[in-house]
């Protein structure tokens, strides 16, 4: 009988300090580490809502008839995209674009966006600005369900027949299901080789364009994601 308890106890002591085949422990010295499971984390498809999106550029210039400077801004919602996230939060480039069709912008003043889709932009050559998504550096994963957060975005933007690798600033918040926020960048019209304005109604424009994107971007439910 006294056999038999010591080799139950040795047994259990065995058991304790080098893990039961199978449980799912090991052990290193002596001590139990437990390995967790492998996070169950599913790709992600996100693609524009049907409302809250919107593409502006914002340009200082100065008016003749005005004494301050301000801002000459166009706007349009007409836009599309994408943007596809694998397993491990990675963007997937050849998934992930956003299109806005340029010659949909209004400013308020017809004189402006008409100058500005013949000689600026010139939109029946170059109608549209594509942004490639391929890095998104500092966006949490898996995406948060609720909360506000920032991240970067860099990309590969196609604008005026010039691709740029562009860099933008990015704060969203996850709310009601799906991703609100703002992302802005600026740069020169000479990095994409564009003629700044020259109207006999300005007095000066300054040479940096910026632009902003106000998303509103919901899973893609047709993919299952």
């Amino acid at each position: 009988m006294i056999d038999i308890r010591i080799a139950a106890t040795l047994a259990a002591i065995t058991v304790v300090a080098f893990g039961a085949e199978g449980a799912g422990t090991s052990s290193r010295h002596g001590q139990i580490l437990s390995t967790p499971a492998p996070a169950d984390t599913d790709s992600v498809r996100l693609v524009l809502a049907p409302e809250g999106n919107e593409a502006r550029y914002r340009v200082r210039e100065r008016i003749a008839r005005f004494e301050f400077p301000s801002d000459a801004v166009g706007a349009t919602n007409d836009l599309t995209g994408t943007m596809v996230l694998d397993e491990t939060g990675k963007v997937v480039a050849a998934e992930s674009k956003f299109v806005v069709d340029l010659r949909t912008l209004k400013s308020g003043r017809d004189r402006r966006d008409r100058y500005l889709q013949r000689r600026t932009l010139e939109t029946e050559l170059y109608p549209t600005i594509e942004l490639v998504l391929t890095e998104l550096p500092g966006l949490p994963f898996p995406l948060p369900e609720s909360g506000a957060f920032s991240f970067e975005l860099v990309g590969d933007m196609t604008l005026h027949g010039v691709t740029r690798q562009i860099g933008w600033q990015v704060t969203a918040e996850a709310k009601d299901g799906g991703f609100y926020g703002t992302a802005t960048t600026s740069f020169t019209f000479d990095a994409f080789e564009m003629t700044q304005p020259r109207m006999a109604m300005l007095l000066s424009v300054a040479d940096t364009i910026r632009l902003e994107y106000d998303f509103r971007l919901i899973p893609d439910r047709s993919s299952g994601s």
